[in-house]
């Protein structure tokens, strides 16, 4: 188990390298360039001006030499600075916004894991059932539905209409007023939301593939032969079908992981949370190629660790991987 988990791991580091040569590229395809920002205001700026600032920030280099010479910083962790006005190391804006996105995004795939489980098994256990009926209406509209329109049906309805849960932030104007049980719950409430929307379309995926699979192994003749034996039919399901239809289920969770942390982009706009997607999106805007490349970094490692974390609950489950 351990020989193939370090296999995977340094199986990471070329896909890393890859990631980041393919992103700074294409981030530079993009019509203008930090300065377009910065200039833009201020038409009188000499000529001479804009060559020094071309020079100050690197980008009078060709892009391979400027992409080798970011590589080399990031080894030590030095994503550089901010091209923006405040000049900020990167790594200190990604680590004040990073927090709240692993938490929304940990608390999704929690939602996700929970929910799909249930719903797929019973789909597949009361085929044609109305349970089965309804839950496939529902996941219809899962796959159907954009993101930031159920996000603005539920400010809607439950922050503006029922004035049950706060529209937008982390915490209230009174968080610092309130005892540590109603910071917990303050908080909660904040969360609920953007938990739900970054969750609701991976539900709706995930429970239909695991009913897919439970289906197919229900089926089985190792099931029929299980039930000759005389198993009651919850040890059927959980012990025998379940394990099995979960195997390529872990795998589609793990691939899940990047379209979460891609969505915190438009929930976090949406919800007006401090995380590292808007950061992201207020760094597109304005160019910031250094604070663009270091969230890229972070997202691609926090994906690639999903993906392990995957790998190994596969081989938890299939012991033959393990050998």
């Amino acid at each position: 188990m351990a020989a193939y988990i370090l296999k995977r791991i340094l199986f990471m580091i070329p896909i890393l390298i890859g990631i980041t040569l393919i992103s700074f590229f294409v981030i530079h395809l993009a019509p203008g360039n930090p300065l377009t920002e910065q200039l833009g205001l201020n038409p009188k700026i000499s000529m001479s001006s804009r060559i020094a600032l071309t020079k100050l920030y690197g980008l009078n280099k060709p892009l391979i030499v400027q992409y080798f010479s970011w590589l080399t910083r990031i080894t030590t962790f030095n994503f550089g600075r901010s091209f923006t006005a405040d000049h900020e190391a990167v790594i200190t804006e990604i680590s004040r916004t990073i927090g709240i996105t692993i938490i929304i995004n940990s608390l999704a795939l929690v939602f996700i894991f929970l929910f799909s489980i249930p719903i797929g098994v019973l789909s597949a256990v009361k085929q044609y059932s109305l349970f089965d009926k309804i839950s496939t209406v529902l996941v219809f509209i899962g796959f159907a539905a954009p993101s930031f329109w159920i996000a603005l049906l539920l400010i809607i309805f439950f922050g503006i209409n029922l004035h049950w849960l706060p529209i937008g932030g982390i915490t209230s104007i009174n968080y610092g007023y309130l005892s540590p049980a109603g910071k917990l719950i303050n908080i909660s409430k904040h969360l609920i939301m953007p938990v739900f929307v970054a969750g609701f379309g991976g539900i709706a995926g995930l429970s239909r593939y695991l009913r897919g699979n439970m289906l197919e192994v229900y089926r089985s003749e190792y099931i029929t032969t299980a039930r000759a034996k005389g198993l009651k039919e919850p040890v059927v399901i959980f012990k025998h079908a379940l394990r099995n239809a979960l195997i390529p289920f872990i795998t589609i969770l793990g691939l899940s992981v990047p379209g979460l942390i891609g969505g915190s982009v438009i929930i976090e706009t949406i919800f007006d949370i401090n995380g590292m997607g808007r950061l992201f999106y207020q760094s597109v805007l304005a160019r910031d190629y250094p604070t663009i490349m270091g969230i890229l970094v972070i997202g691609a490692v926090l994906t690639l660790l999903g993906n392990l974390l995957a790998d190994i609950a596969y081989a938890l489950i299939d012991p033959r991987l393990r050998k």
